[in-house]
């Protein structure tokens, strides 16, 4: 179970790599990948969220991490629809901790 988190949420980390490029070049996100990014990485935290549940020891500063990182994607993902562009220093952060949350769990399965 622990590897398909790790799968999904490496297929949202690439999408939002793909996506900061767009917002630190000061251009609109292409809507289907952010589509896709989110529900990827929440489809990740849900399989995370039950691995923890049903696992000891279970990643949960990881868990921790990536529920953080997804609170800065809605505030994003609301910015990005409402305003005309996404505060790049948003963007960074969100990716550093998902990165961070990522580096993490790979620690702990690995």
């Amino acid at each position: 179970m622990i590897i398909t988190a790790i799968v999904l949420f490496s297929l949202a980390a690439l999408l939002g790599i793909f996506l900061l490029t767009f917002v630190l070049k000061g251009k609109e996100t292409p809507k289907a990948v952010t589509f896709t990014h989110g529900p990827l990485a929440a489809a990740g935290l849900v399989v995370l969220i039950i691995y923890a549940f049903q696992s000891s020891p279970a990643p949960i500063a990881s868990l921790i991490l990536f529920i953080i990182a997804a609170a800065g994607g809605f505030v994003l993902i609301t910015v990005d629809l409402t305003s005309s562009s996404v505060p790049k220093w948003l963007a960074l952060v969100h990716g550093l901790i998902a990165a961070a949350a990522f580096i993490m769990l790979l620690k702990f399965a690995f």
